[in-house]
């Protein structure tokens, strides 16, 4: 089953109630779609299959990607599913981002249905660039802009959807490459949305510190803790 992804870079909005869900992805097969368990946290791994990409799953919270192309738009990473509006994530590793790319926590929520993310680092455009600014937070002692955009029928968890997409991007954005590593709590980052009228659904779906990619190359190795 081919899956389409919204066509704004890789802040696309991903159809995750049809993916298949094997229980593991080998090693150097980063093309097919899935989700699933492995080392006791749960992987998300979304490809257009537009552009060369390896996800592959390690001991633990660790994964890896690689990828290459002009063109496609990827997503991939371990966490957990149900995320939770309190978890302290800290991850470590290497990213190595050459093109457009991203490096944070990326999430769902329903009852109300909202994408989110947490950007810690990025490539050479702003993946935020298409949303509104709604504020600056605090958080782990790091700054961070607040942003929203309205996403109107768009692939969703629930389908074709008209949904809220809730950011918050690390100003200045970490230094990509070997040894990046840091602490994200989200907690800090959903009361500040909320302060700023901006409300994440009481239901949540899947949370992982994820690696997309849109155009360009590059690498990312990540272990979540």
């Amino acid at each position: 089953m081919k899956l389409l992804l919204s066509s704004l870079f890789i802040t696309a909005s991903v159809l995750v109630n049809v993916l298949a869900a094997p229980s593991d992805i080998p090693a150097g097969t980063g093309t097919p779609s899935a989700t699933g368990v492995h080392g006791g946290f749960y992987y998300f791994w979304q490809t257009d299959n537009q552009a060369t990409a390896y996800y592959t799953n390690s001991y633990n919270g660790t994964y890896s990607l690689q990828w290459s192309g002009k063109q496609g738009k990827r997503v991939g990473g371990k966490g957990w599913n149900p995320g939770t509006a309190d978890r302290v994530i800290s991850y470590n590793g290497t990213y190595q981002p050459r093109g457009d790319s991203y490096l944070g926590v990326y999430g769902w929520t329903r009852n109300v249905l909202t994408e989110y993310y947490i950007i810690e680092s990025y490539g050479v455009r702003n993946p935020s660039s298409h949303a509104k600014a709604k504020g600056k937070v605090t958080c782990n002692g790091a700054r961070y802009e607040i942003l929203s955009a309205l996403r109107e029928d768009q692939p969703s968890i629930e389908g074709t959807a008209t949904f809220e997409q809730f950011w918050s991007v690390r100003t200045p954005k970490k230094r990509a490459g070997r040894g990046i590593r840091g602490t994200v709590d989200v907690a800090c980052h959903f009361d500040a949305w909320k302060s700023a009228g901006m409300n994440v659904g009481s239901e949540y779906s899947f949370q992982v510190m994820a690696t997309g990619a849109s155009f360009g190359s590059g690498s990312s190795n990540i272990t979540v803790v």
